[in-house]
């Protein structure tokens, strides 16, 4: 079969599973679907996984504004067929929370590729590309402490952004202190993360985070990562 034949044979079977419920009471920050057939996300995986893996396949569903589609896109690409060329295709379709979050899940923190993907989107201005990288990041086996100092500065700018825009009124699907909540939570998760390695890991990843301020998602950093990594 051809790739739309394909597509439409697989949202054939996610439109059975399809769950209005689910739907309504989906939150996730960024901008909404095109359509939304509230499928599950462990349904989705199951039917997704199911599939042959085949990248080509991946990027033509991604391309689809249906989220079904875009997020069963992620588990059937080929973790080891990602490379840097393919970096701002992937982005274009990271329009939400949800799809950073499974992005990062299924298929970029299984690539080789990571590293460069994290030091390009870390300091893209699309905060939705740094919560991807970060979420990855801290999934990924090639977890390394080199990592900490961005995670810590894209936590400090976020914050800085989210202070400064209080006065002003929001023009981006995704506010700036959402944003900088979303990478709050994404560098904790890597901080504690690379701080479980080992104890130098430990003792590095407090002292970056020691150096964050006292502003809303800095404190949520400090707060997390007392109870996670403290002695």
């Amino acid at each position: 079969m051809d790739f739309t034949s394909r597509m439409v044979a697989l949202l054939a079977e996610l439109r059975r599973e399809r769950n209005g419920a689910v739907a309504d009471a989906m939150r996730c920050y960024g901008a909404p679907y095109g359509l939304n057939y509230g499928v599950s996300l462990p349904t989705l995986r199951k039917l997704a996984r199911a599939e042959t893996p085949d990248h080509d396949f991946a990027r033509y569903l991604y391309l689809q504004e249906v989220r079904e589609l875009r997020l069963a896109a992620l588990h059937i690409a080929r973790p080891e067929s990602l490379t840097p060329d393919e970096f701002p295709a992937w982005a274009a379709g990271i329009v939400n929370s949800e799809v950073a979050e499974e992005a990062a899940f299924a298929f970029l923190s299984r690539s080789a590729a990571l590293p460069a993907l994290f030091d390009a989107w870390i300091a893209d201005p699309n905060p939705l590309l740094r919560y991807a990288a970060l979420q990855s990041a801290a999934r990924s086996d090639l977890l390394t402490a080199a990592w900490i100092a961005p995670a810590v500065e894209a936590v400090r700018r976020a914050a800085v952004c989210a202070a400064e825009s209080l006065s002003k009124p929001a023009a981006a699907p995704l506010s700036a202190s959402s944003a900088a909540r979303l990478i709050a939570q994404g560098a904790v998760a890597l901080l504690s993360a690379v701080g479980g390695l080992n104890e130098e890991n430990r003792q590095a990843v407090l002292r970056a985070a020691g150096s964050l301020g006292k502003l809303p998602a800095e404190d949520y950093v400090h707060e997390e990562l007392t109870w996670r990594l403290e002695a």
